[in-house]
């Protein structure tokens, strides 16, 4: 099965798989700055960029699944605001570089052969003093029922993204336990690491 096909077969029922409400932590970060250009990679059903949108972030998404895509859009219109939805992988879409005031990376978890490039290539998207906000699953994740990957390379830790990113300035990183409450497939107990980073000014 490819991930596209996964994604789709994931977001087919009626009900959103990771709720209708933004991640906590996301949006909490997401507030603190300035609404400008907000870019959301691997987005689902739309979650964030509905949440985004109505604090007044000009938000384009993207996604492999069609699915996600049309329910991001109903959500979007159940909440009265606009986003810019794309379906594709990031090497497939026309980005102009630097073009983001902020990037959020929500659970943004993907093969070992492909996260390094994908993290590189991101970064380079942002605008001179634009944020990073990520939260993703760490490595003690492992073995949890509460979401993510269960190979241990996909997952996160604190060494894996200061390499990632070391084009970026990080203002925080922590790993911590957390209780995930978004929809039927983050659930319980979890153990992530979140971050925030910015692109030098200069």
């Amino acid at each position: 099965m490819s991930n596209s096909q996964f994604w789709n077969e994931r977001y087919s029922q009626n009900e959103y798989a990771y709720g209708k409400s933004p991640n906590v932590y996301f949006y909490g970060e997401l507030k603190k700055l300035t609404p400008g250009r907000l870019l959301l990679p691997c987005e689902g059903e739309g979650r964030n960029a509905v949440a985004a949108a109505e604090l007044g972030w000009a938000v384009t998404a993207f996604d492999q699944s069609e699915v996600g895509k049309r329910k991001a859009l109903e959500l979007a219109a159940e909440k009265g605001v606009s986003i810019d939805y794309k379906v594709g992988q990031l090497q497939n879409l026309d980005f102009s570089v630097p073009t983001f005031d902020a990037i959020g990376l929500v659970f943004a978890h993907m093969p070992v052969t492909e996260r390094e490039n994908f993290h590189r290539s991101v970064s380079k998207l942002l605008k001179r003093g634009g944020y990073l906000i990520l939260e993703a699953f760490y490595v003690k994740q492992l073995g949890k029922s509460s979401g993510g990957p269960q190979q241990k390379e996909m997952l996160f830790t604190e060494k894996m993204l200061r390499a990632d990113f070391n084009d970026l300035i990080i203002q925080s990183i922590t790993d911590l336990e957390v209780d995930l409450d978004e929809g039927p497939c983050h659930k319980g107990k979890a153990h992530v690491i979140r971050m925030v980073a910015k692109m030098s000014t200069f």
